[in-house]
């Protein structure tokens, strides 16, 4: 065990994390991470199947099936849970439209997955929530780096980095912080690019400063520095590979 995991460790040990999204991709990275520490764990997910499945993977962790569309659960889901020390959330699916092609749905889906629900499940969790403890939220690239038919999401993701800096003066002494990842290898690619997405992420790599693609762990180290970094808060932790920089 490197110094590093040494000091997360003594940080996490004993201490109850709770991971939105920790099914898969980079929340399950984190579940395992902060598992691997000796943390306490609850993973929240939509699918009850798939929580069993990711709870077996990293050595057991309590499962609660939520859904950041459907807000008016989120109560009593946090309030079947016992005090938490901090609350990741990673959950969001992401869908590349132009405005034109875009419907009032697929308006209302953006801001509902990554604004509202997740500021609803903030809201909820609050009460639960020691005064040493933390959040920690996802942004994204687009909020720097726009791109095509990319206008929505970007605009959501945005608004998450703003919302870090006002919740970090609003919560305190509760920590707020967010991560933001470039291109990720995740399940979550491979319906942006079915068969080809080898290829694009060949191609993505070489641009970049890194000459890779980032990996749900590299996200997850990012996150665990942000859970124990105990004079970090309202931040937004860049971990994109040098991609806002091209």
């Amino acid at each position: 065990m490197n110094d590093e995991m040494i000091g997360m460790s003594s940080a996490l040990e004993g201490r109850h994390v709770t991971v939105v999204g920790g099914t898969s991709g980079i929340g399950l990275a984190v579940a395992r991470l902060v598992a691997r520490a000796g943390a306490e764990v609850t993973l929240i997910g939509r699918d009850a199947e798939r929580l069993r499945r990711a709870a077996d993977e990293i050595g057991g962790a309590r499962q609660c099936v939520g859904d950041l569309h459907q807000s008016a659960t989120f109560g009593a889901l946090f309030g079947s849970l016992p005090e938490i020390d901090h609350l990741v959330i990673t959950a969001g699916t992401a869908s590349l439209k132009t405005l034109r092609e875009s419907t009032a749905e697929d308006l209302r889906w953006a801001a509902e997955e990554r604004l509202v629900g997740p500021l609803a499940m903030v809201r909820a969790a609050l009460d639960r929530l020691r005064p040493t403890g933390s959040i920690v939220l996802t942004s994204g690239l687009l909020a720097e780096r726009p791109t095509y038919r990319g206008a929505i999401l970007a605009g959501a993701v945005a608004a998450v980095e703003a919302i870090v800096r006002s919740l970090a003066l609003e919560l305190a002494p509760i920590r707020v912080n967010a991560v933001s990842p470039g291109l990720v290898d995740t399940p979550l690619l491979d319906s942006f690019f079915g068969e080809a997405k080898q290829e694009a992420l060949a191609t993505a790599a070489a641009s970049l400063p890194t000459r890779r693609i980032g990996c749900p762990d590299d996200i997850a180290q990012a996150v665990g520095l942000l859970l124990t970094g105990g004079f970090i808060t309202g931040e937004v932790l860049h971990v994109d590979g040098g991609g806002r920089l091209i």
